[in-house]
C-alpha cells in the first residue's frame, strides 16, 4: 500500500515540485505554480461538488419550505426531500468519491512539501535524490532559494514585537485565514435560509447542524493560523494558494454562495 501511495502520488509530486523549482529557480513560485496546476487538473473531480453546491443553493428555497411543512414530522421530511431530490437529479452523497480522491491528493501534496522544507538536517541532495526520479536528480552541493517576499518558507510566518512575550501571525498567515473564511463561507450559501427555518423548530436536528455549519466556518479560519504557527511558511503559501483557487472556483459554480449577506451589509454587492 505504501509503494502505490509513493508511486502514484507521493513521488509525482516530489518530482513535480523540483520540476517547477528547476524552472522558476524559487521554491516559493514554484509552490505557488504547483499548488494551481494542481488544482486546476483536479477540475474534474471538483465539478460534481461544485454542481451539487449549486444544485443546493437552486433548491434551498424549496427545502426551507419543506422544513416548514414538516417541522413536526421528521420523516415525512425525509422522504419529501428524497423526491425533490430525484426530481431534480440532486444527489448530495455524489461528491463524496471525489472528495476523498481530492483529500488523498492534497494529503500526498502536503507530504512533498513537508519533505522539500524539511530535510531534517540532511543535505538537499542526500534528503530528496532517493525520492527524484532519475532525470530530476540533485547535484551534491544543490540548495534552495527559500526566500519569498519578506518570508523564509524554511521557517513559520511569525514576527514578535517588543513587550509582546508571544510571536504574532504574519501577513501571510493572516490572508491565508482571510481566504480561508471566504472560501468557507461560499460553500455554505444556504445557510441563512437553514437558520430561519431552524429558528422556527427550536430542538430539531437542523439546529444542530446548522450551528455547526456556522462554527465550522469560522473554525477552519483559526486553525489555519494556529497551525501556521507550527509549520513552515511554505505550507501556509501553499494552503493560500490552494483555498484562493478554490474560492474562485466556487464563485464560477455558485457566485459568492453564503458571502452575499455580508457583502450586502457593506454595500458591495446589489440587494
Amino acid at each position: 500500500m505504501i509503494q502505490l501511495w509513493n508511486t502514484l502520488l507521493f513521488h509525482p509530486l516530489i518530482n513535480a515540485l523540483i520540476g517547477f523549482y528547476k524552472l522558476t529557480g524559487n521554491l516559493g513560485w514554484s509552490i505557488v505554480f504547483l499548488t494551481i496546476s494542481l488544482r486546476l487538473l483536479m477540475t474534474p473531480l471538483i465539478l460534481p461538488s461544485l454542481k451539487i453546491s449549486k444544485k443546493m443553493a437552486e433548491l434551498s428555497p424549496e427545502l426551507s419550505k419543506l422544513k416548514e411543512t414538516f417541522k413536526n414530522d421528521k420523516q415525512g421530511l425525509v422522504s419529501a426531500q428524497a423526491e425533490l431530490y430525484k426530481k431534480h437529479g440532486a444527489n448530495p452523497a455524489s461528491g463524496c468519491l471525489p472528495q476523498i480522491v481530492q483529500l488523498l491528493v492534497l494529503i500526498a501534496l502536503f507530504n512533498a512539501l513537508n519533505s522539500v522544507l524539511r530535510p531534517n538536517g540532511a543535505s538537499v541532495a542526500d534528503h530528496l535524490n532517493p525520492l527524484l526520479y532519475s532525470f530530476n536528480q540533485l547535484t551534491s552541493d544543490f540548495n534552495f532559494s527559500t526566500r519569498f517576499f519578506y518570508l523564509d518558507l524554511l521557517k513559520p510566518d511569525t514576527f514578535r514585537l517588543s513587550g509582546i512575550p508571544v510571536p504574532l501571525p504574519g501577513l501571510f498567515l493572516l490572508i491565508s485565514a482571510a481566504v480561508q473564511l471566504i472560501s468557507s463561507k461560499m460553500m455554505l450559501p444556504v445557510i441563512s435560509a437553514e437558520k430561519k427555518i431552524a429558528d422556527k423548530t427550536k430542538g430539531a436536528t437542523d439546529d444542530v447542524m446548522v450551528e455547526a455549519q456556522q462554527q465550522m466556518a469560522f473554525m477552519f479560519p483559526l486553525m489555519t493560523i494556529f497551525i501556521g504557527f507550527q509549520f513552515p511558511s511554505g505550507l501556509v503559501l501553499y494552503w493560500l494558494v490552494f483555498s484562493a483557487v478554490s474560492a474562485v472556483q466556487q464563485y464560477f459554480a455558485t457566485g459568492w454562495g453564503g458571502m452575499t449577506p455580508w457583502l450586502r451589509k457593506l454595500n458591495l454587492l446589489k440587494s
